[in-house]
């Protein structure tokens, strides 16, 4: 059975919808990062879920070697535009093995977690990145804040760009966000229609799947200006953990 983000992430619609936005404050955050996190040169980072490859094309403007990975293929295909020496791309998922004990870091940026239907296929997700990481070293995931997105959840709006509407519809239960996307434009009869399905995961949450697979969070922020996490006053949950124990 084809999931929700097989056709989605392939569609020129959600780059469309979600990579026309400020580059700037996206190369601002990853500069930042690297300020933070000091990492020595020639480190190899891995970038999990990397669409296009804007966060991994960053990442490589300093002295590191950068895998990007992701399971869409037309956006691993225009990412491998971009390729140079320290950077490559490749399709695959996430759900399997990639390159043991290889990594000094590994990223998961703009809540690209928490799309699988089960527990298993999440924890299978996080000991990929686990295993493709050497003992100490550091996994960067940042994920939605789950109280914030629940207290300011809009449930019916519109984001024009280009020639297209995005007219977006939102709702959650008790464990998920869903997101119902109608792609218009002046020459479609019908919308096309998308619907994202995201996990409500906590900070517990990941300190439990993250502990199982040996990994412990050290640090969290609450934004891309690195705030301090608040449970409810912070819209993002970015989180630094370390590799503390090998299998």
């Amino acid at each position: 059975m084809a999931e929700w983000f097989d056709n989605w992430f392939d569609s020129p619609y959600y780059h469309e919808l979600y990579f026309k936005r400020d580059q700037q404050e996206a190369t601002s955050f990853i500069n930042a990062l690297i300020k933070h996190l000091k990492p020595a040169d020639d480190s190899r980072m891995l970038d999990v879920a990397c669409g296009r490859g804007r966060h991994s094309l960053t990442l490589s403007k300093g002295p590191y070697h950068v895998t990007g990975i992701d399971l869409s293929y037309q956006s691993i295909i225009a990412a491998k535009e971009a390729e140079q020496y320290n950077l490559e791309f490749f399709q695959h998922d996430m759900r399997l093995p990639f390159r043991i004990n290889y990594y000094d870091y590994a990223f998961n940026f703009f809540t690209s977690f928490g799309y699988f239907r089960t527990r298993r296929e999440h924890d299978a997700a996080l000991r990929t990145i686990a295993r493709s990481l050497h003992l100490n070293g550091i996994l960067v995931i940042d994920y939605l804040n789950t109280h914030y997105s629940e207290d300011h959840l809009i449930h019916e709006t519109d984001v024009p760009s280009g020639a297209f509407n995005f007219h977006i519809t939102k709702w959650m239960d008790e464990t998920h966000f869903y997101k119902k996307i109608e792609v218009e434009h002046d020459q479609f009869t019908v919308p096309h229609i998308f619907t994202e399905k995201v996990s409500k995961f906590s900070l517990g949450d990941f300190t439990e799947m993250l502990a199982f697979q040996g990994m412990q969070i050290q640090e969290v922020f609450g934004d891309y200006q690195f705030g301090t996490y608040h449970v409810r006053n912070k819209p993002r949950m970015i989180m630094i953990a370390k590799k503390i124990k090998s299998e």
